[in-house]
Formats: structure tokens, C-alpha cells, sequence
């Protein structure tokens, strides 16, 4: 397997890196919702705990994804896609890294903000980063669930896109994400 860029094929640190991202947000979206609705208790802290823990999981991760982007771009779309499309495909890309970067560090503010702990996986305590203020930790919540929302929309978008190229194009497209060829 190719650990640098090959014409047409992301790397295998690329994959990992996509790969363990989406298994970190597509656990820490349900846990939210989950944990939101259950008002209070061991199994609502737990999650809490969880969710935290993903979302201060995240700041790492996207920070490598991002450094590793940078220093590897992504192998170019087939050529006959619209321009419309590359144009659509870039920003969703984009859009996807902004959300999750900031994401995280929005929650991670509104927790400061709310004084509730931070411990990632119950081993390492994080320091709140902003000045308790509970009105300004609620209006950042819903900001935090707003990005929410929105990133399960751009993810909807991504995974129909993949499966468009796969299943309509049938193109390379996904597979390059899955297998690398």
C-alpha cells in the first residue's frame, strides 16, 4: 500500500484519518441527541462523559487531518465532472473541515462557560477555557447544536455524493477512499 500521493488515490494515512474521523462524529451525533433528550441521571452523565470525550478527540484528529491535507492534496476528480460539481465537492469539503474544527472547541467552550468537567475517556482532565456564564454557555450550546445540525446535513450530502459516483458515475471515486485504488 502506498504511504505517499499516487496519481488517483488518497493515501493510507488520509484513509485512516478520514475513516477514524467519520467513526468518531458519526458515534459523538447520536450520543448528543441521545444524551440531550434524557434529562438527567447516570446514563445522561455517562454520555455527557462520552461525548466530551469524542469531541475533545476531534480537536487532535482534525487538527492532523487538516496538517496531512495540506501537505497532501486529495488526487484530482475524474475529469469529466462538471465544474459545478468540483465546485460543490470543494466547498462541501471545506465546509466539513471548518464545522469540525470548530465544533468541538465551540462545546468545549460552552462547557467552560457552564463549569461542567471535562475529563477525556475519565482519564485526562481539561481546563476550562473560558470564565463561568451560564446565559452565554446556553446561547453557545444551541450554536453547538446549530453546527450540529448542519454537519449532519453536509454529511448526508457527502455520503450521497460518494454513493452518486459509485452506484450512477460508477466511477473510482469511493473506492479511492475505501481501498485506495
Amino acid at each position: 500500500m502506498p504511504l505517499e500521493d499516487d496519481a488517483g488515490i488518497y493515501t493510507v494515512t488520509a484513509r485512516v484519518l478520514h475513516w477514524f474521523t467519520a467513526i468518531v462524529v458519526l458515534a459523538a451525533i447520536p450520543i448528543g441527541i441521545v444524551m440531550g433528550r434524557l434529562g438527567g441521571g447516570p446514563t445522561a452523565d455517562f454520555l455527557y462523559d462520552l461525548h466530551r470525550s469524542l469531541g475533545a478527540l476531534l480537536i487532535p484528529l482534525v487538527a492532523l487531518r487538516l496538517g496531512w491535507r495540506f501537505g497532501h492534496p486529495p488526487p484530482p476528480l475524474p475529469p469529466d465532472i462538471p465544474a459545478v460539481q468540483r465546485l460543490a465537492a470543494h466547498v462541501s469539503h471545506w465546509l466539513l473541515y471548518v464545522l469540525l474544527a470548530v465544533q468541538p472547541l465551540v462545546g468545549w467552550i460552552a462547557t467552560s462557560a457552564y463549569r461542567a468537567p471535562i475529563t477525556v475517556f475519565w482519564l485526562l482532565p481539561l481546563p476550562p477555557i473560558w470564565p463561568e456564564d451560564r446565559a452565554f454557555s446556553d446561547r453557545l450550546f444551541a450554536v453547538h447544536k446549530f453546527i450540529g445540525v448542519t454537519l449532519v446535513v453536509l454529511i448526508c450530502i457527502h455520503v450521497a455524493a460518494a454513493l452518486y459516483h459509485h452506484f450512477v458515475r460508477r466511477d473510482r471515486v469511493l473506492m479511492r477512499m475505501i481501498v485506495g485504488a
